[in-house]
């Protein structure tokens, strides 16, 4: 996108927040005798082309609001001191509700969020509403529609460039989450779809579904189960691409671990050591997705639907830790045998013509502080062990592997 079209586009962001603020004055008069606070804390992180960013976060909200009021703002800024080309970074989010169709539990909100950093850059806006019955903050529907514009400008944060195109993208978007319990127990189900409708490059299609399930079979073992099916045209960009063993590189950019090169040893992901959690994650594949993407290819499929099944069992050490104070308050630790399958859905040229399987044993620690401004800072590693895949390359099916997967295969 051109300079004028990239003013066009800031242009537009600030004339919908400068409505979303006309349209909040109403509500500013009930809570005119509450002040607004601003909560600051310091930041640091690094990456291999920033060096250590320095910076800060903010949130702003009415006092007294606890994150749920009007006028919420969360704030990013900071400076690289590598210096870089683009030395500074930022994000910025407002959220204001919609009080005529919002109740307890159950907020609309207008979103306006922007972001430029990590050689990325991201604006737009969405809709957002939350349907929940009761006190129950567990079960609830939510629904997000939305409009963004996105634009990869910087390939040197990349460890793999080839997953990445760097024309703009105009992308309209909806997003689906139902989550509550049923006779087996919980589950999650959820829907997302992306159309890029304008711009150099060309019209795409991309969407997914997943459906996950806990069942207690006792007061010792529990089965998580997930169904997941996505597909896209086959003009859609690289970055939404499905990988088998792997997230799709878009979704890289959500967490601070894997948004930039170097913030991980990037040895870590070309050993094929550690996976990127999602989509897909037939876990006993990811060596072979690696080497692919060492080698300068890319293992990208327009469909991809998968199985995935985990049997929790007791062990002593998690046990051991739910016993000690405070500390089992916010530390698990999960044991569990898995197995996975999955396969394309033959619609295009870009598809798996395999079934792609694998079994084994697995661990998963999970550590879960809020930080300073309350925002959680959970972090989920797993150590997944599969011994046996259906289709290995130049080794036996039963062997020893390890994964270390960053984020849970099922999230119930």
């Amino acid at each position: 996108m051109d300079n004028l079209n990239s003013r066009k586009v800031y242009l537009v962001l600030f004339a919908l927040l400068l409505a979303v603020l006309s349209i909040c004055g109403r509500s500013q008069k009930a809570v005119a005798q509450s002040s607004y606070e601003l909560l600051p804390a310091p930041d640091l992180w690094y990456n291999s082309v920033d060096g250590i960013r320095i910076g800060g976060r903010l949130r702003g909200q009415q006092a007294g609001t606890f994150g749920d009021g009007p006028h919420r703002l969360n704030l990013g800024f900071w400076v690289g001191t590598k210096f870089p080309e683009n030395p500074v970074s930022y994000y910025i989010s407002f959220t204001e509700p919609i009080n005529a169709i919002s109740d307890f539990g159950s907020e609309a909100n207008i979103q306006i969020e922007s972001l430029f950093r990590t050689g990325f850059q991201q604006h737009g806006f969405a809709f957002n509403k939350r349907w929940q019955n009761g006190f129950n903050e567990e079960n609830y529907k939510e629904l997000a529609v939305g409009f963004r514009t996105e634009h990869r400008f910087d390939k040197d944060y990349l460890l793999y460039s080839q997953l990445w195109q760097t024309n703009w993208l105009y992308l309209t978007t909806f997003d689906f989450t139902m989550t509550a319990d049923n006779s087996p127990g919980r589950y999650v189900l959820s829907f997302n779809a992306d159309a890029n409708m304008g711009g150099k490059y060309d019209s795409f299609l991309r969407g997914g579904v997943s459906f996950q399930q806990k069942v207690e079979l006792s007061p010792s073992f529990t089965l998580y189960s997930k169904l997941y099916s996505g597909f896209a045209t086959e003009q859609t960009a690289p970055e939404y691409l499905f990988m088998p063993g792997l997230k799709t590189a878009r979704r890289w950019m959500d967490k601070g671990l894997t948004r930039a090169r170097g913030t991980m040893p990037p040895s870590w992901l070309e050993s094929g050591v550690v996976q990127v959690t999602g989509a897909g994650n037939i876990r006993g594949y990811l060596q072979q997705n690696v080497d692919q993407l060492n080698n300068g290819a890319a293992p990208l499929l327009t469909s991809f639907s998968t199985l995935n099944l985990e049997l929790d069992y007791p062990n002593p050490l998690d046990k051991a830790i739910d016993d000690i104070p405070v500390v089992g308050s916010f530390l698990d630790l999960r044991s569990y045998v898995f197995f996975d399958s999955g396969t394309s859905l033959g619609v295009t040229d870009l598809e798996e013509d395999r079934l792609l399987s694998d079994a084994g044993l697995g661990f998963m620690f999970t550590l879960n502080i809020p930080d300073y401004l309350g925002k959680p800072r959970g972090l989920m590693i797993r150590y997944d062990i599969p011994f046996w895949v259906s289709h290995p390359v130049n080794e036996e099916s039963f062997k020893f592997r390890s994964v270390l997967g960053i984020g849970a295969v099922i999230s119930l």
